[in-house]
């Protein structure tokens, strides 16, 4: 029998949450509170003014100078819950979640009534993927204090990620009201209405966010400020995705490297053009070669996003297309970015992110190579969402499917980005170096094509098994890539990509209105 490892083993410490904390949990009448001594009167003049000046480059976002101040403070106050709290809320912005959430975890256990630790553990236990611990936590956090911001703006995005769009914005607006300069709150809100389609006040919002952040780099205000004339430029359309003609639409596709490829209309123009859907990007992009040819120019532009390949970055440029048609279906007033696409072997000009299709029931039958389309409040829209097996998906902050997922080997369940425009499913490096994953290691190194660029030797792994909810597949292939790149923006931890060597397998049809993938197996695992 093989041995099975838990994720404690993993050496990033990410994933190592597995304490209990539902012991911790405690029932609370209306009139209960918090602990909140004011730490800048009990504390020694020295100390209050090293620990301000920590607070002040926390909010600037100067966190290598923060900790050094932190650090200086708990030598002189190991004991203070306090000043330990803020090197947890450090923690956590640092994406060290497991040292965040074993010193709110301790701090919690010892004083039942700091509804700030049970924040800084609820939002830990969020950012590992924990989702149904955290929203208990953080409620008793809120329990405790329902002046407790940080409570109200974890458990907001913990909506937000779970498609509770409305309720995670109403959450936001308490955090933001409770605590009106707290940058993080702001962006997180400003963030949600932008989902919401919201364009005009989530400008405003990241306008906020510019005025009172301190200590940005230049390209991400370079890159806010982008983002902000693009707000406003869509804020001033009449209405986006736009759906006209049929109800339904079924067209012919092309499985080529794994990745569905569709032909698609735009702007009116009879010739199609060659599009791969893509349940890995939140946002349609189209190629800057394209973009040439259909004359579309930039409404807005600013600074570099994240990617996989060359230096890790590109550069940010927003555009719009009148109208998008796939078979019957017309979809008018379509955001896109444009980006160069690189080592184009099989050239597709463009690829469909979820908002375009986010309003009706998707389904690619990779057995039949078709695509079909269905407006989600349909009869026949019901007859599909009973027809296979379903699984929840939720969705990251920067616009990504994702699900929970087992390998063999791997006790606990971890969360993947479900990703229909990638050939080949992915692990991450902490996950790859985790024992016994590491001994599925294969001798072929892959070229990767990304975002920014082309990686080469790239390892590659043979991994026994993979369960997807109730479905598996055995000896799937897989890369190992550094995902910091995409975990700095998803809000919860992705160890992996599921991609198109494993979804080849099945009839998937994607139910954006309930946040569940539909799978019909096109045969059955030999």
């Amino acid at each position: 029998m093989k041995e099975v490892y838990s994720l404690r083993r993993l050496i990033s410490g990410r994933f190592r949450l597995a304490v209990p904390v539902l012991c911790l949990l405690v029932i609370l009448s209306p009139a209960a509170f918090a602990f909140e001594a004011d730490i800048y009167q009990i504390l020694p003049d020295d100390t209050k003014k090293i620990v301000k000046q920590a607070d002040k480059l926390l909010r600037q976002g100067k966190l290598a100078e923060a900790e050094s101040f932190l650090k200086r403070a708990v030598e002189a106050h190991p004991d203070d819950s306090a000043i330990r709290l803020r090197v947890a809320y450090l923690h956590l912005k640092q994406r060290r979640i497991a040292d965040a959430y074993n010193i709110s975890l301790a701090i919690a256990q010892a004083e039942e009534k700091n509804s700030y630790a049970y924040a800084i553990l609820g939002s830990a236990l969020l950012s590992a993927g924990r989702f149904p611990q955290a929203r208990q936590v953080l409620v008793t956090a809120i329990h405790l204090n329902r002046r407790e911001s940080f409570a109200w703006a974890s458990l907001g995005l913990l909506e937000f990620y779970e498609n509770n769009i409305d309720e995670g914005i109403l959450n936001l607006r308490e955090a933001v009201y409770l605590e009106p300069n707290h940058p993080d709150h702001v962006f997180s809100l400003a963030q949600a209405l932008a989902r919401s389609e919201q364009y005009r006040e989530a400008a405003r919002g990241y306008v906020k966010y510019l005025a009172i952040s301190r200590g940005l780099d230049d390209d991400r205000r370079a890159r806010i400020k982008g983002l902000i004339a693009f707000m406003e430029y869509l804020g001033g359309k009449h209405e986006l995705y736009a759906i006209g003609g049929a109800e339904q639409t079924k067209i012919p596709i092309r499985i080529v490297g794994n990745r569905p490829v569709l032909e698609v209309r735009v702007n009116g123009r009879s010739r199609p053009l060659n599009f791969v859907l893509d349940s890995g990007s939140g946002a349609t992009v189209i190629s800057k070669e394209t973009a040439e040819l259909l004359g579309m120019r930039s409404v807005a532009r600013g600074g570099h996003a994240k990617g996989f390949g060359g230096d890790g970055r590109f550069e940010i440029v927003y555009g719009f297309a009148n109208s998008m048609e796939i078979g019957e279906v017309k979809i008018r007033n379509v955001p896109v970015y444009i980006r160069h696409f690189h080592g184009q072997a099989n050239k597709v000009d463009g690829y469909i992110g979820l908002s375009l299709v986010s309003k009706f029931l998707t389904t690619i039958d990779y057995g039949e190579s078709t695509f079909g389309l269905m407006r989600k409040d349909t009869a026949a829209a019901e007859a599909i969402r009973s027809s296979g097996t379903a699984i929840p998906l939720r969705l990251t902050s920067s616009g990504f499917l994702s699900g929970e997922v087992r390998v063999e080997g791997v006790e606990d369940p971890l969360n993947f980005i479900v990703d229909t425009g990638s050939s080949v499913s992915v692990i991450s490096d902490d996950l790859a170096r985790l024992d016994p994953v590491s001994s599925f290691a294969g001798d072929a190194k892959m070229r990767v094509i990304g975002a920014a660029g082309i990686e080469e030797n790239v390892p590659s792994y043979i991994l026994p098994k993979i369960s997807f909810g109730p479905l598996s597949r055995n000896d799937i292939s897989a890369i190992s890539l550094d995902l910091d790149t995409i975990n700095t923006t998803t809000g919860f931890e992705q160890a992996g990509i599921l991609g198109g060597n494993f979804l080849r397998n099945y009839r998937m049809t994607f139910d954006f209105k309930n946040s569940l993938v539909i799978f019909v197996p096109i045969d059955a695992e030999p």
